[in-house]
């Protein structure tokens, strides 16, 4: 990089995290405020609350999912403030064109892209398993659902189960219905009572049950008290908490993507949604980068305050838009993968027709 590149890339940065320290401080004065009786009513401690949640679970969170319009805010206000001060002028009629211009910001943008992915996949997860664990002990235990009920599920080619209802805390399961096929004929149906994990043995034991075994036109009645048995199946299967799917690592996720292919739980929007969004997400820095200085490279009568007006309105524009396109994916059927590039795409196509009007 040469002495342009590096001050802009220089200003770029210091910026951003100027940006984000502000945003960090705010966020997190207004979340206070919001939970505050829900800590004190529930007695967490001042350092569980400021170092556990905050710091190693809600930060991260929130520092995630604002970093691309953080980083648009900021590209938006540091370059209007070098238009205003004719900075820009000097710098594409000393040469350099404006593509070439754009360089130092793509360098930028890169670096908070990558971080941001690398978060995303390996380091989100597990601050994220801190936050929603403290939220569902401190926050929200009373709207926090511990049974599942009427539970249909598919766990390998021929073997369906049914649950009536399953309690998440005891890891117990009533109403258990186990069924096996022969293609399109029954040979085994087993009901019980009651089934419960046993995490010593890693299997489910069940209880009080009656299992009727069919071969061809003859039937065998077995009951019994209790059986231990192994199933492709765990209590995590049955979670219903909130969040639970930003909890689970990258492996995780992809292992319950596979399982619910065969167990058709209604759950595969969910996980796809946070699947694609972990890879999605973060190049949206790059796409609103350009759209940033497309915007504010040119010195206008309304100063720094107009740009950053219309740089915060697309922000909440593109936030809407996210979340629209996620609802339809959840509510209507739409792909979730187009729920999840569709805003990008948008916002791409803004940014290069923004980009062919900027000054040269």
């Amino acid at each position: 990089m040469n002495i342009i590149d590096r001050y802009i890339f220089k200003k770029y940065m210091t910026t951003f995290v100027f940006t984000v320290a502000i945003f960090i401080v705010v966020i997190v004065i207004f979340d206070i405020s919001e939970k505050l009786d829900d800590f004190l009513k529930n007695k967490a401690s001042f350092v569980d609350v400021l170092f556990k949640y905050y710091a190693l679970g809600s930060v991260p969170f929130f520092l995630n999912m604002l970093t691309p319009l953080i980083n648009f805010i900021a590209v938006i206000f540091f370059t209007s403030k070098m238009a205003d001060q004719t900075e820009i002028v000097p710098i594409l009629n000393g040469g350099m064109s404006f593509n070439r211009m754009l360089r130092p910001y793509l360098y930028g943008a890169s670096i908070i892209t990558i971080f941001t992915l690398v978060s995303n996949l390996w380091i989100l997860p597990e601050t994220n398993r801190i936050k929603v664990n403290f939220e569902n002990v401190y926050v929200r235990p009373h709207k926090v659902s511990t049974n599942k009920s009427s539970t249909h599920m598919q766990i390998d080619s021929n073997t369906y189960v049914y649950i009536d209802n399953f309690d998440t805390k005891t890891s117990t399961g009533y109403n258990f219905v186990l069924e096996k096929f022969d293609g399109l004929e029954m040979t085994e149906k087993l009901m019980s009572e009651r089934v419960v994990w046993d995490s010593t043995i890693n299997k489910w034991r069940i209880e009080n049950y009656t299992n009727r075994i069919i071969t061809g036109l003859k039937e065998k009645m077995d009951k019994g008290d209790k059986r231990d048995t192994t199933l492709d199946m765990r209590p995590r299967d049955f979670e219903v908490y909130e969040n639970v799917f930003t909890a689970m690592t990258t492996k995780e996720l992809n292992e319950r993507i596979t399982k619910e292919e065969t167990r058709g739980t209604g759950m595969m929007t969910d996980l796809l949604l946070e699947k694609y969004k972990r890879w999605v997400t973060p190049f949206a820095a790059l796409i609103l980068t350009l759209m940033g200085v497309a915007l504010s490279s040119k010195k206008v009568r309304g100063g720094i305050g107009l740009s950053l007006g219309i740089g915060i309105g697309l922000s909440f524009t593109f936030l809407v838009l996210n979340q629209f396109t996620t609802m339809f994916s959840l509510k209507a059927g739409f792909p979730p993968l187009l729920a999840v590039i569709t805003p990008s795409l948008l916002f791409l196509v803004l940014a290069i027709i923004l980009l062919r009007k900027a000054p040269k």
